[in-house]
């Protein structure tokens, strides 16, 4: 198993990404009136309006109608986030997560993520599990981490749902269950994670939690191979190759092999180019045109 096979190991790297993202980016927190002129948004926010406290502060992180000045944000964030708005609480936590405008300090993230958490806001349920699994400003508690990802998983969080699943499937935090795995697996492959689809698709091709069933793997890895998981793309094509689930298909087989080396990281990359030359010497000349053709349609498709 190479790193990015492991849960776990895609999780944290998830996160990561997902939270420079944000910071990169901006974090959509809460919604900035379109319609509402910045003075008029602004006067309200004064008035002591939570709400016009919060736009204006996701206003400022994100650069929206005024120059992105994340010290600002916490301002606004803070005096909407006193007043309890769980958006303003999650996002003033996320500044303190990430050190924006605001000293970095996970305790006082925890803190304000926890507060919009105890309200049942998903996204700061989520964020505060993090907190916990990582042990970040806390010792790691993954009982904690656990309780907090189902509570965002049954507030429909799709990537509370997998970190949830990936718990069950290697008993951090909770009793091993692949029964349990499956469950929320699914509630979040049917939310297009593409990881979550692969992780759903190898219980079903090992049986583990649900009944064996090599054409439902299949049919998983086939849906995150099309969201360009290089993973599922090697999974899909080994299944092509040897006819499991699927009927046996030489040019498929080339086809998402080839793919899977394109889109793997360094440490997959080798093993998959590897794999797909040896594909490759099973082919007519025609049949190795068609997957070369089939390859360069789905980059043109996946990349528009």
């Amino acid at each position: 198993m190479n790193g990015m096979d492991d849960p776990n190991m895609v999780r944290r790297v998830r996160h990561g990404v997902m939270l420079l993202i944000l910071f990169l980016l901006g974090n959509p927190g809460a919604p900035v009136h379109g319609q509402e002129s910045l003075d008029s948004l602004r006067q309200r926010a004064q008035k002591g309006s939570a709400e016009a406290q919060a736009a204006l502060g996701t206003g400022y992180q994100n650069g929206q109608g005024v120059h992105q000045d994340l010290a600002e944000a916490a301002r606004w964030f803070r005096k909407a986030a006193e007043q309890g708005n769980t958006a303003a609480q999650n996002s003033l936590g996320f500044l303190y997560d990430y050190g924006g405008g605001v000293p970095f300090d996970h305790q006082e993230a925890a803190k304000w993520y926890r507060k919009a958490a105890e309200q049942g806001y998903a996204e700061a349920e989520l964020n505060l599990a993090w907190i916990y699994d990582s042990g970040q400003g806390f010792p790691m508690d993954h009982a904690e981490a656990a309780k907090w990802y189902r509570r965002s998983a049954e507030h429909g969080n799709g990537e509370a749902a997998f970190d949830l699943g990936v718990m069950y499937e290697q008993g951090q935090g909770v009793t091993p269950d692949f029964g349990e795995a499956a469950k929320w697996y699914r509630k979040a492959a049917e939310q297009g994670m593409h990881v979550a689809q692969l992780a759903l698709g190898r219980l079903y091709a090992s049986g583990r939690g649900v009944a064996h069933d090599p054409a439902e793997a299949a049919r998983w890895y086939q849906k995150a191979a099309d969201l360009g998981l290089a993973t599922a793309q090697y999974e899909l094509s080994r299944a092509y190759s040897s006819g499991e689930g699927v009927a046996a298909d030489p040019v498929a087989a080339y086809q998402w092999m080839d793919l899977a080396a394109f889109r793997a990281l360094d440490a997959a990359r080798e093993k998959y180019s590897g794999q797909r030359d040896a594909l490759r010497a099973r082919l007519s000349a025609e049949q190795l045109a068609e997957a070369k053709r089939r390859v360069e349609a789905w980059k043109a498709k996946w990349m528009r």
